[in-house]
């Protein structure tokens, strides 16, 4: 692999999108080999006994070797598959074992839209190490950073942007994957939500589903929402929703109907809860649908 690495000057209206770049790289470090690199500009390169404290987010991710990182809070071992996920003003340091070395990459970014996705609570839970183990689309990513940073054409600013909250994605993605993979609770969840799809029309306890698993509600509950984002209560009512949208739009069957077969049993609340989820009233969304001389009569 060969060792890359560009430091970026982002302007005014880069800064304004709400991501921006301020370094991409790889480096390729041998056993035995002093670490960092000297070639790096200052408030970049740290000595071991100084370390750094950083103004930007860093994402790195070590494909091969081991290594440590030290914080003011603790100190993390590293080995292929660690993401090193570091904040703006937090002291660290990180270094490969010298019997191993290591492969790095990195990206440096900052901006409002990068503070709001690395607040999501599932991140700062497994911070600053998160042990996602290899994967090939994270790797892509980085590489995807380099050739649109290499080339620099304009607006490379807001595609590298889209490249970061993909990456920032993938890594949520295999924390939940990790969190649940091989459990019996994720083979639950799966169950329970094709049973939500394909029974939404009924009348649902959800409590009594969870005893049919015999797992307690409130651990379900938590399980379910950590795995999907929303709660069980929640999901089914997505479903119900999206289903009397769908009717709404591609048949001429009464609203009232259209409650009915959805799963809702008062008409008042299905207009209420429908305009709350997609912003308009069942009337509005059907009104709006209409053909031009459908309209007019």
């Amino acid at each position: 692999m060969k060792d890359f690495f560009k430091y970026l000057t982002p302007s005014e209206d880069d800064k304004d999108w709400g991501i921006h770049i301020n370094v991409t790289g790889s480096s390729h470090v041998a056993p035995d080999v002093e670490y960092p690199l000297k070639a790096h500009p200052s408030g970049y390169y740290f000595s071991w006994n100084s370390g750094r404290i950083l103004h930007e987010y860093q994402i790195l991710y070590i494909t091969e070797g081991n290594g440590i990182l030290e914080t003011k809070e603790g100190k993390y071992n590293l080995q292929p598959g660690s993401v090193i996920l570091l904040t703006p003003g937090k002291w660290h340091r990180y270094r490969p074992n010298k019997n191993t070395g290591w492969t790095e990459y990195y990206i440096g970014f900052e901006g409002k839209i990068a503070r709001h996705f690395l607040s999501n609570a599932l991140l700062k839970e497994n911070l600053p190490v998160i042990h996602c183990g290899l994967h090939e689309e994270i790797i892509a990513c980085y590489n995807q950073a380099f050739d649109i940073t290499q080339k620099a054409k304009p607006g490379y600013q807001q595609v590298l942007s889209g490249v970061v909250i993909k990456l920032i994605g993938l890594i949520l993605s295999a924390i939940k994957n990790k969190e649940f993979s091989g459990k019996p609770i994720e083979t639950i969840i799966e169950k329970t939500r094709q049973y939500l799809h394909d029974h939404y029309p009924e009348n649902i306890d959800l409590e009594k589903l969870a005893a049919d698993n015999d797992i307690g509600y409130s651990y379900f509950r938590k399980m379910f929402k950590r795995f999907t984002g929303i709660s069980p209560g929640q999901y089914l009512l997505q479903v119900r929703i999206s289903k009397a949208k769908d009717l709404i739009i591609t048949t001429d069957q009464n609203i009232k109907d259209i409650a009915l077969i959805t799963g809702f049993d008062s008409i008042y609340y299905f207009s209420r809860v429908f305009k709350e989820k997609t912003g308009k009233t069942p009337i509005e969304l059907r009104h709006n649908v209409l053909k031009p001389e459908e309209k007019e009569e």
